[in-house]
């Protein structure tokens, strides 16, 4: 194919979405509103990303050990535990530092604390708070404890107690939370994708259909099949390219404005600040779906109503 006759499509093409008036127009508009909802779900998944990775961080193991165990072979077990590679960070809280926190949360309990004194002595455990990569490799971390239960110097578990059984429904429940928000994700994008080509092909339809008779005879005078779609096509992705850079205008000006109301409901996320960030990816994938939706929809409405 020569480069003429690629020039002459893009000519046609543009010319067809230029005449198209008040079809083109509103093929655009739908667009828009389609690729408005896809580019809605990126901020939704990057909302969600962020609300369970704040509170995967709240999430944790805690190792609690005997009130005789020594400093060097607590960090011996921390320095066994970092070795794995299921965990992410591990912080050690001495047993002065626990009673010191102790005293702090219940500074307006006296009798807690007057019970406290009269003990004579630090009660509290030191401890390691284990932060995993993921939420559901906390129990093949607590499974290595128990496997390989931490041992002093002179050969005695220094292990008092793991609240991982304390804390393993809210785990179960966040693993379960993150699997299911990413399956339902990618479900609502199948689903919105395929309303979003059905959407197009009507609306492309329509301005096909207004040129059936100027394709009648082109066939006639044995314009190629290629040649006669080409300028629908590049028609549908003009419609895409407009439709997608409308929506990537209005969105720094609706996620400034959304992040000055939302951004301490959603726990700091800022939707401006996270479109500026990924504007390069964001600018991608708006532009090729709309791309996309709007050359497949020609293709589709092209060879079902016209059976070029």
């Amino acid at each position: 194919m020569s480069w003429m006759v690629i020039k002459r499509m893009f000519v046609s093409g543009a010319k067809n979405f230029t005449r198209g008036g008040a079809v083109s127009a509103a093929t655009v508009l739908i667009m828009t509103v389609t690729l408005a909802i896809i580019a809605s779900l990126i901020f939704l998944s990057a909302l969600l990303s962020y609300t369970l990775n704040v509170i995967s961080k709240k999430v944790d193991v805690s190792v609690y050990f005997v009130t005789t165990a020594s400093e060097p072979d607590i960090f011996a077990v921390k320095d066994q535990l970092l070795k794995l590679p299921q965990v992410q960070s591990i912080s050690y809280t001495s047993a002065n530092e626990a009673l010191s926190a102790f005293r702090e949360r219940h500074a307006n309990d006296q009798l807690t604390l007057q019970a406290l004194n009269e003990l004579g002595g630090n009660p509290l455990d030191a401890s390691l708070e284990i932060q995993a990569k993921d939420p559901s490799q906390y129990e093949s971390i607590v499974k290595f404890l128990e496997a390989s239960p931490a041992l002093s110097s002179d050969g005695t578990s220094i292990v008092d107690r793991i609240n991982y059984a304390q804390n393993k429904e809210i785990i179960d429940r966040l693993t379960l939370a993150i699997r299911a928000t990413r399956e339902v994700g990618f479900a609502v994008i199948i689903l919105f994708a395929l309303a979003s080509v059905l959407i197009a092909f009507a609306t492309i339809r329509l301005a096909i259909y207004t040129a059936k008779d100027e394709i009648s005879v082109m066939r006639l005078v044995g314009a190629s099949n290629v040649y006669i779609q080409g300028p629908f096509i590049v028609a549908g992705v003009i419609t895409g390219v407009i439709a997608a850079s409308i929506v990537l205008a209005l969105l720094g000006p609706v996620t400034w404005y959304a992040s000055t109301k939302t951004v301490g409901w959603f726990g700091g996320f800022s939707l401006a600040s996270y479109y500026a960030d990924s504007f390069p990816l964001v600018f991608a994938v708006i532009m090729l779906s709309g791309v996309v939706l709007g050359s497949v929809a020609s293709i589709l409405a092209i060879h079902r109503y016209l059976k070029v």
